[in-house]
């Protein structure tokens, strides 16, 4: 029979590590190869690839429409960003060899294409749209997803389909102003239980850029104040919120993909985080483009109190895929680095400047001995020349000329008994 001619069926990316699938970006190339491995001759009508790209969501809600009558409602929404289809193989084609065992036979009649039995590769290759794709992505309602979709047409057979999966990362690059911004909050809040003030707890808190990669650390810098009486515990928190858009319809999913616990903080006293780190785990890049799945990323400095709600301070992140540059990104100007850079730097000054070096730690006494010496003043005779010099040598001999000898008894003190002068005299 027909079906036991066909002993293999696959599609195979082109890629240069075979134990990896391949991953791809907006604007690549996308190739391979249809295999058929035959077992005896066979007739085949047409082999068609499909190309497709698509962000789907679907959930289902139950709501009550009375004491006794209850209906569900199916939310569910769909984007198309790939779709693009190609004949690898029509019937009465007529093709030269290009691999081992690879030729097409046309019957008499023009409409059946017979291969012999052995191995067939049908090469294929297709341009990702220039345009921004979104990332691969699964979620509890809702997924993105890319692949290549095969049929194989033949007579007095059903259609033969196979379908391989392939993965999209959009590029995020985290060396953009924007994501190498520092993220700063205060937030305070009156603590209460059974309507009874206990005081107010105040968390402040910094990082020193909103863009990281995953695998990277995050210092936390932040301040609590603790002036109820009751002891506190300060934690930070790495959450990730998948956001799902149907009919006008918004489904959420949170979770916690990292955390960071510190010390107790004790009644009306104040603990300082000088550069906690928080390790961001291996999760997915941030999804902010599409129209229908959103995934963001949040770190939450909190505050438990006891007996009262939490005291929570939410600072925005973007998890990227291009990592953090030494030098800055390429796209960015020198002088947007320059700016995020003092902006952080002015956040960091210490209360209590440094008292500046002391003129011997400078400038050696030899120095100093020779600089006194080379402003000697000149004969009269050797003045004629001085408008022949040039003014840089005028420049360093007193460039390092020792400071005034400061003194609080006055070198020329006024005479006790001397009388004042007499204006009319």
């Amino acid at each position: 029979m027909i079906f036991d001619k066909l002993k293999k069926f696959d599609i195979v990316f082109d890629s240069p590590d075979v134990d990896s699938p391949p991953v791809f970006s907006s604007g690549d190339v996308v190739s391979g190869r249809v295999v058929l491995d035959l077992s005896g001759e066979s007739k085949v009508e047409s082999l068609k690839l499909h190309a497709e790209g698509f962000a789907k969501v679907h959930w289902t809600e139950s709501r009550s429409a009375g004491s006794s009558t209850a209906y569900t409602q199916n939310y569910s929404d769909e984007v198309e960003y790939l779709n693009r289809r190609e004949v690898l193989l029509q019937a009465g084609e007529v093709t030269l060899p290009v691999l081992n065992s690879f030729f097409l036979l046309s019957s008499d009649n023009g409409e059946m294409t017979v291969l012999p039995a052995g191995r067939h590769e049908y090469p294929f290759s297709f341009q990702l749209p220039e345009e921004t794709l979104v990332t691969s992505f699964e979620g509890k309602h809702g997924s993105i997803r890319y692949w290549v979709k095969v049929k194989l047409h033949r007579p007095w057979a059903t259609v033969k389909k196979i379908k391989k999966e392939f993965t999209v990362i959009e590029p995020i690059d985290i060396n953009t102003p924007a994501l190498l911004a520092p993220q700063a909050g205060t937030k305070d809040k009156m603590a209460r239980a059974w309507y009874r003030n206990f005081g107010q707890v105040s968390v402040t808190a910094k990082i020193d850029r909103k863009g990281y990669t995953p695998g990277e650390v995050i210092p936390v810098f932040a301040e609590f104040d603790n002036s109820t009486s009751r002891s506190v515990v300060p934690k930070a928190y790495i959450t990730q919120t998948q956001t799902f858009i149907a009919r006008g319809t918004m489904k959420q999913k949170r979770s916690v993909v990292g955390t960071l616990c510190g010390d107790i903080v004790g009644a009306r006293t104040r603990e300082t985080w000088h550069g906690r780190a928080i390790k961001i785990p291996p999760v997915g890049p941030s999804i902010l483009q599409c129209r229908i799945i959103k995934v963001e990323y949040m770190l939450k400095v909190c505050v438990d109190v006891p007996g009262t709600s939490k005291l929570c301070l939410e600072l925005p992140l973007v998890i990227g895929t291009i990592p953090l540059h030494p030098f800055g990104s390429r796209t960015s100007s020198v002088s947007s680095q320059y700016s995020v850079n003092l902006e952080w730097l002015r956040m960091a000054i210490p209360e209590q400047p440094e008292p500046p070096p002391d003129y011997s730690s400078v400038v050696t006494e030899e120095e100093a001995v020779q600089r006194n010496n080379a402003v000697v003043p000149r004969p009269a005779e050797d003045l004629s020349g001085i408008l022949e010099r040039p003014l840089m040598a005028f420049v360093q001999e007193f460039r390092f000329r020792p400071p005034p000898v400061y003194c609080e008894i006055d070198p020329n003190p006024q005479p006790i008994n001397m009388r004042p002068r007499c204006m009319t005299c």
